[in-house]
């Protein structure tokens, strides 16, 4: 809208306006902005955990083949004087060759067994190719499956061959013997792992490869064909689990450096340490660590596997370095295999990360298989250094003068570097390098408990972080910590093992089986412990008893179930929801559990938490309650008792305002209806009986709305949007020709019952079981014969014609699930219809087959019960009828008895999906097999009639909500995080500072105006032809948008670009229409509420933005509305009065004022009534109904109007009076004042929301009155136009609009001068204004809206010049 564009052309004024914009809508709560809201509830999709070894291996047995051949040098190899001569750090040529030999392989074990005391090891010194043959032999057939390890020492023998031999001697050492590595293959077999030490050891790695080929290729001949010779022989060892590790490339010779042991690539696999240690003293820098000798290097004092020790420190820093290289470098599933899966293959990595860094300086290049990357110039090679400088250079004061030993500051250091990534990181990144150093460090007690703080911390970032760490091997450590009595670690290790079971809940065997269960009960028992650490402690009992027996025993000999009832009333929510699920989960058909809860008085004490004010905790409630009564073991009078008591508790939930709560309670009824099933049948039978029997009235005679002005059947009707929420019985495809045979339930005019039209025998003697939408052609019971009980079993004489005894808890909870099939939430009646249907199902199915065929006559006009409906369409062999005319039922389209003066329909019919062809389960006879194959299916004998299993839509006894496993992900996503909308620089809160600065500058641009006095209201701004008859508008109170409702859609209009923004249905049922709305957090994210005369509300998102609408939530705001037309009352018959009541029914299509809604944002309270004869007020945070307060009057409230600063609710009603309550005080004197001057019904009473604000009121004779809250008598009365239909008061202008049967608009202002009146549209040729459906102004501008019942939509507006 264009503004003064002297006002928005003014920088200066544009700036003063920011600086004193007010920001009073950062106070104001948001209604309905909950995760519940606007997530769908459901568990997080499970990711497959790679993290567990699937096999663990252990290497048993080593092989040691040294082929050194003291004294003899062999003839391929030159070597250089002086030459490396060292083997395990000895001197061959230091005494005898034998005995060389012999202390060498001796010394060789023993560096084995550092990393691997517990195998087998077998030396074969300077052996033959038997004896290879034979020790290779043995070592694999005691090793069965496991791994067996083959190190080759050649430096005594000539290198490798190309062909793929190495070499050992013969008998009598005169020559060299070739040994094929294909043999050394077969006789070693798989898993394997080959560690070669001699120059040019690359070639075994590459005949190893093609002999490996080779085999695999004979396998695959030998398996597809059988007489192949490959066949006929022992089939070849498979080599894929094979590892190797060559101490150089195929062309490279060992290094010869004096310095250095010929055995170079072995002393780093077996003694990685010492080499490095003296590999680091010959190098340059080495210099600069003064004192540090050769000699010195072997007087280090400690033991490498003592941490405290200068030498155990150094060997666990190396660990923590080369574990953190490999895991930085390699891919995953790699680094698995090598370093988690065996400890022997682990050790002998890392330290061939060592051999690379070492033998590259001297131009030689290991090879391994599987390759690696090469690791040698990673960065952490430089902290090694570091760390070794440090420790050595401590070493001459240390050795001579016994100074004590300063620890490394090493992981400390690597801690920090963990916390500043933690600290200074953006959400997409590589992982922290130093991840499996914190692993290291919780090793140590001098830094867990900083090390779990941080590692607590990184988990915190997510479900990938905590696949990470347990990818890293996190697991075991975190296990056995469980074991600490430190009470300081408690906080931090509930807090770990929180998110690990949020992501993996696989875990739950591994606590049970280490006695892990008892840390956590322990944790949740003790009162001191902050509620946020009982509330993990809880999750992940609560994780331990989920469908898992065994951990069920181990909490409840715990006494998990005691110490949970204890802490039901925690003012924690999130610890009381957790408690009700564990409690919940651990007697879910575990009998035991339940007695031990019976013994408690569990159920009892779980019942004050079906009130409790979060969603959430009522859920958590009702969860645990439904899976009580839900066990399957054997029933005794006394717990049949228990569980008629829990049922009747949880029915009261009946209306709660929270659709999760609603969903829970269904499923929750599902486990009674499943104990009790044949109780549920014969229930289910008789109410079927009932429905047949029970003539409803008809609304052949009752208009239909929009049938009073002339026909249009203009082509530009749209296609309504299907809404993405009524997936099911509601879709959106087939709202129309839903709820058909519902038209009969509409009460007349005059409020009584109707008999049937002739019209009327043929719809309904098979309408009332159509099926409810195509989408659910499996239903025996339809959505309208559901409704149709409900509203039978409420008002007729059920108890009378069953007979008291039948009153049972069973009818009484029969009927709270027909009431919500019928709930206005369709996930809510989804799962009702498909717990009513499967019911249905088993008691048809169970009747005898002579009462399927006694229906009676077929002409009956009563509705055929869901039993007899197939009996008509009976034919042998079970070919499909064809759809006549007679049944109608067949092709969902019920025809309509012609109303008077009946129009073509407003919208374009909705076509079934089906077209013309009969549903699925009409297309056979119901009464030859109950659910055959149907039609197409094949004639077999087998009795499927007992698999309820082929009935996909109706439930199961597993039917659950997925709240708990949603409920869960709170603790998989990060806690610590500030949220979104509080981080001052996210997009989020941007765009709430830029509303909020708009909603401050529309408020005072708008005030400008209005304080200059409106004196014209005549400009037309907007003129548009909406879809339906308007019955109800609301401006958007910042947006240029405005919402108007028909009967059951609402259509979005963008009024400063006159185009239209949506269209969608409001899933109201057929016999029901939109009587109110209010947009919520109207200043921010803006929701829409709806209000329907059935009593419901529905709350939409998304609309009005090119996405799908989404219903947020819905619920019964108000139960049993009762139906009034606008009489006048009692004591004078007003003509005037009588007029507009019959037009408005007329207009509106029933009388009543349906139900008003006032919403207070400040409180987020919302008050609603209507036909009923009290004010209910709503808690949308808690999502719960607060107060109701009895109107004190027999007639319906027509207005509401309050004031959260004063606390009041004006309200105006049919009878005329115009009532005052302020509500905090109790039911009985909340009523504060009555003013009964008005002597007809009540149009609008409007309380102004200033300190000293009056009541202005106003009804259908058009007498305003303004009422001042303390005297009793008005203060100022106006009349205006007689007739009133429509009226509204603009809450800023103090001008009110009054729209009467006369077709025109009058305008007044506060003194009751007319400054408008409005009878023609602009530019329409003078077009006279249809009759007045509905009014409303806008909450700021001088803008009025105007829907009239000729389906146009126009607001007018203030002079140009003042806007």
């Amino acid at each position: 809208m264009k503004m003064d564009s002297e006002l928005l052309l003014s920088p200066a004024i544009f700036l003063a306006e920011e600086e004193e914009a007010d920001m009073s809508d950062w106070n104001l709560p948001l209604a309905f902005m909950k995760k519940r809201h606007s997530e769908k509830i459901e568990g997080s999709k499970a990711l497959a955990q790679s993290w567990r070894m699937k096999d663990r291996m252990k290497t048993v047995s080593v092989a040691l083949v040294l082929c050194l051949n003291v004294g003899v040098d062999p003839p391929d190899v030159v070597k250089t004087s002086p030459c490396a001569r060292l083997e395990c750090w000895i001197d061959p040529l230091s005494m005898s060759p034998q005995k060389a030999l012999e202390t060498i392989g001796a010394n060789l074990q023993k560096q084995y067994e550092n990393w691997q005391p517990r195998a087998r090891y077998k030396q074969s010194l300077d052996p033959t190719v038997d004896e290879v043959k034979k020790l290779c032999t043995s070592l694999r057939r005691n090793a069965k499956e496991e791994r067996v390890l083959f190190h080759y020492n050649g430096h005594g023998v000539p290198r490798p061959t190309v062909n793929g031999e190495i070499w050992v001697f013969n008998k009598n050492y005169t020559q060299y013997i070739p040994l094929s590595v294909y043999d050394l293959q077969t006789w070693m077999g798989s898993p394997s792992i080959f560690v070669y030490d001699c120059s040019n050891a690359g070639i075994i790695v590459k005949s190893f490869k093609q002999f490996a080929l080779q085999r695999e290729q004979e396998l695959e001949v030998a398996a597809i064909n059988p007489n192949h010779p490959l066949a006929q022989m022992p089939l070849p060892p498979s080599m894929k689990n094979c590892i190797q590790l060559a101490a150089c490339e195929a062309s490279e010779l060992l290094p010869m450096n004096p310095d250095l042991p010929a055995d170079l690539f072995t002393s780093c696999l077996t003694t990685p340490i010492k080499i490095a240690l003296r590999w680091f003293c010959m190098q340059k820098s080495a210099k600069l660590v003064p004192g540090v000798t050769l000699d010195l290097i072997e007087k280090i004092p400690g033991r490498l596997n003592d941490r405290r020790t200068p030498l155990g420190e150094l060997n666990w820093i190396f660990t923590a370095i080369t574990d953190t290289i490999a895991w930085n470098v390699l891919p995953r599933d790699l680094f698995q295999k090598l370093f988690r899966q065996d400890l022997l293959v682990a050790s002998l990595f890392r330290n061939f990360l060592l051999a690379e860094r070492i033998m590259r300086s001297y131009n030689c290049t290991p090879v391994s298989s599987p390759r690696l990357p090469p690791t040698y110039m990673h960065a952490m090679w430089q902290a090694w250094d570091l760390a070794v400088d440090i420790c050595l250079s401590q070493l001459p004061t240390i050795i001579e003068e016994g100074t004590a030993f300063r620890h490394s500051p090493f992981f400390a250091e690597q801690l920090t570097a963990f916390q500043v990534w933690l600290t200074m990181g953006v959400e997409n990144r590589n992982p922290p390098e130093q991840l499996p150093i914190v692993l290291q460090v919780l090793l140590s007690q001098v830094h867990r408990l900083r090390a779990l703080d941080l590692l607590g911390r990184f988990l915190d970032l997510g479900p990938w972080a905590v696949s990470l760490a347990l990818s890293v091997g996190i697991f075991p450590y975190v296990l056995k910590l469980l074991q600490s009595s430190a009470r300081e670690l408690r906080p931090l290790l509930v807090f770990i093992w929180a998110k690990i079971l949020a992501v993996d809940s696989s875990c739950q065997a591994d606590l049970v089986k280490d006695n892990g269960h008892k840390y956590f009960l322990s944790v949740l028992a003790d009162p001191y412990m902050p509620a946020e650490h009982r509330t993990m402690a809880v999750f992940i009992l609560a994780v331990i008893v989920n469908s898992y027996t065994t951990g069920q025993e181990a909490c409840l000999q715990g006494n998990l179930i005691a110490i949970c009832l204890e802490q039901l009333s925690d003012p924690h929510p999130l610890l009381r929801q957790w408690v009700a699920v564990c409690l919940g989960r651990i007697w879910q058909n575990f009998d035991s559990a339940r007695w031990c809860g019976v013994r408690d008085s569990a159920h009892e004490k779980l019942y004050s938490l079906l009130s409790d004010p979060i969603p959430e905790v009522r859920c958590a409630a009702v969860f645990a309650l439904g899976t009580f009564v839900g066990n399957s073991a054997e029933r005794t009078d006394h717990s049949t008792t228990i569980d008629h008591n829990v049922a009747m508790m949880l029915a009261q939930l009946i209306n709660d305002g929270s659709p999760v709560v609603r969903k829970e309670l269904v499923v929750a009824l599902s486990h009674l209806v499943v104990q009790y099933e044949s109780n549920f049948c014969t229930v289910a039978l008789q109410f079927m009986e009932e429905e047949k029997n029970y003539a409803v009235p008809s609304t052949a005679n009752t208009l239909e709305p929009g049938n009073l002005t002339p026909v249009r059947d203009s082509p530009a009707i749209p296609r309504l949007r299907s809404v993405n929420s009524y997936t099911n019985i509601r879709a959106a495809t087939t709202a129309r020709n839903l709820n058909k045979s519902l038209q009969n339930l509409n009460l007349n005019e005059e409020g009584g019952p109707v008999a049937f039209s002739p019209g009327n025998l043929s719809t309904s003697s098979s309408a009332s079981s159509t099926l409810g939408s195509p989408d659910n052609d499996e239903y025996i019971l339809s959505f309208e014969t559901i409704d149709k009980m409900r509203r039978v079993s409420s008002y007729s004489s059920l108890n009378s014609l069953i007979g008291v005894s039948f009153n049972s808890v069973y009818t009484q909870i029969w009927r709270v699930l027909l009431h919500l099939a019928a709930d206005p939430f369709p996930e809510v009646s989804d799962l009702a219809m498909k717990v009513l249907n499967s019911i249905a199902y088993k008691a048809t199915m169970n009747a005898r087959p002579q009462r399927i065929l006694d229906s009676g006559s077929l002409t009956q006009s009563a509705p055929a019960s869901p039993t007899s409906k197939g009996a008509h369409i009976h034919q042998a062999g079970g070919s499909p009828p064809m759809p006549s005319a007679s049944s109608s039922s067949l092709t969902n389209e019920v025809p309509k008895p012609p109303t008077r003066g009946e129009q073509p329909p407003t919208r374009p019919p909705y076509t079934p999906t089906l077209g013309g062809q009969a549903p699925h389960s009409h297309q056979f006879p119901r009464t030859r097999k109950m659910f055959d194959k149907g039609p197409s299916g094949s004639e077999q004998a087998g009795d499927d009639a007992d698999d309820p299993g082929g009935h996909k839509a109706y439930m199961n006894a597993n039917l659950s909500t997925g709240l708990c496993d949603w409920s869960a992900k709170y603790f998989a996503q990060p806690v610590m995080k500030i949220p979104e909308e509080h981080d001052v620089e996210s997009q989020v809160r941007k765009e709430r500072e830029w509303r909020f600065l708009r909603n401050a500058r529309i408020r005072k641009q708008s005030q400008r105006i209005t304080q200059r006095g409106v004196t014209r209201l005549d400009d037309q701004i907007f003129i548009n032809r909406n879809p339906g008859v308007p019955s109800v508008v609301k401006f958007h109170p910042f947006n240029p948008c405005i919402a108007v409702a028909d009967k059951d859609s609402i259509c979005f209009w963008d009024w400063e670009k006159a185009e239209r923004l949506d269209y969608f249905y409001n899933g109201n049922p057929r016999y029901t229409r939109i009587t109110a709305m209010e947009y919520l957090n109207g200043h921010d994210y803006s929701l829409l509420l709806t209000a329907t005369d059935d009593g419901a509300l529905r709350i939409w998102k998304n609309f009005a933005d090119q996405r799908n609408p989404e219903m947020v939530t819905a619920w019964q705001g108000l139960s049993d509305m009762l139906p009034t037309t606008r009489g006048q009352p009692s004591s004078s018959t007003h003509s005037l009065a009588r007029r507009v009541s019959i037009y408005l029914d007329r207009s509106k299509g029933q009388g009543g004022a349906g139900m008003v809604v006032d919403w207070e944002q400040e409180t987020g309270l919302l008050m609603t009534s209507g036909d009923v004869r009290v004010i209910r007020i709503w808690d949308t945070e808690r999502e719960m109904k607060v107060q109701d307060i009895p109107t004190g009057a027999d007639s319906c409230v027509t207005s509401l109007s309050c004031d959260s600063q004063r606390s009041l609710i004006a309200a105006g009603l049919g009878d005329g009076s115009v009532r005052l309550y302020d509500r905090r005080m109790g039911a009985n004197e909340c009523r504060v004042m009555t003013y009964r001057e008005h002597s007809s019904w009540v149009v609008k009473a409007h309380l102004q929301k200033q300190t000293d604000g009056k009541v202005i009121s106003v009804s259908v004779d058009g007498d305003v009155r303004f009422f001042e809250l303390r005297s009793p008598d008005s203060v100022n009365v106006l009349q205006t136009v007689k007739g009133l239909t429509a009226l509204d008061i603009h809450p800023q202008a103090n001008l009110f609009a009054c729209g009467s049967m006369n077709q025109f608009i009058a305008v007044y202002n506060s003194n009751g001068d007319v400054i408008s009146n409005i009878k023609y549209y602009d530019g329409f040729m003078g077009q006279r204004i249809g009759a007045i459906s509905c009014l409303a102004f806008h909450p700021y501008w001088p803008h009025l809206a105007v829907g009239s019942n000729d389906y146009y939509m126009s607001i007018y507006s203030a002079e140009k010049r003042l806007r």
